[in-house]
């Protein structure tokens, strides 16, 4: 993981909910690569994160959803938890967030139930990834091709199965971000 993220600001999109490894720990990864990874969240101030099925520590807020601006970013996180996903999703003003990066192309690393965001912002459709095993049918209902495998890239979208992953998760999305920035830098 030596690759040299300075400059990269990347957007970690999550509501109260959030499984706390899959945000914490590609954020301390990235953050140590040199990348500055911004907690925006439709809540300000705090949002608590879900520990292995109890409530876990409150994270602060960078940025409040309606104050930021999909294009200060080069890169998306997407962290898991059931609950977090869930809320994002009928979120318009978040959905609308995802669907920026979708279409511009920017790379997207999404783990455990963080894909669900993705099917409302038309990001699955014709590509391949995973997921939490029980988003199967909805991925592949958006039109996705689901695979049960511990990390998957598509084309800068990167996808992890749960946290056990996430150390495999952190190396491709460093990889993908990396290569984000390279064609920033020509």
């Amino acid at each position: 993981m030596a690759a040299d993220l300075a400059g990269l600001r990347i957007a970690a999109l999550v509501a109260s909910g959030f499984e706390q490894s899959e945000l914490l720990d590609p954020k301390r990864t990235l953050e140590a690569a040199g990348a500055r990874v911004d907690v925006i969240s439709p809540q300000p101030g705090t949002v608590k994160g879900w520990n292995h099925g109890e409530w876990g520590e409150r994270v602060k807020v960078d940025r409040p959803l309606g104050q930021a601006k999909p294009d200060d970013y080069d890169g998306l996180l997407l962290p898991g938890g059931v609950m977090n996903p869930d809320r994002l999703r009928i979120d318009e003003q978040a959905v609308r967030f995802v669907s920026a990066f979708v279409e511009s192309g920017r790379p997207i690393a999404a783990i455990c139930h963080g894909p669900w965001t993705l099917i409302e912002a038309g990001g699955v459709r014709g590509r391949r990834l995973t997921s939490w095993s029980s988003l199967r049918t909805d991925l592949t209902n958006a039109g996705a091709t689901w695979v049960d495998e511990e990390v998957v890239e598509d084309h800068g979208l990167v996808t992890s199965r749960k946290p056990a992953d996430i150390p495999a998760f952190s190396r491709k999305a460093i990889e993908v971000f990396s290569h984000a920035m390279a064609g920033r830098r020509r």
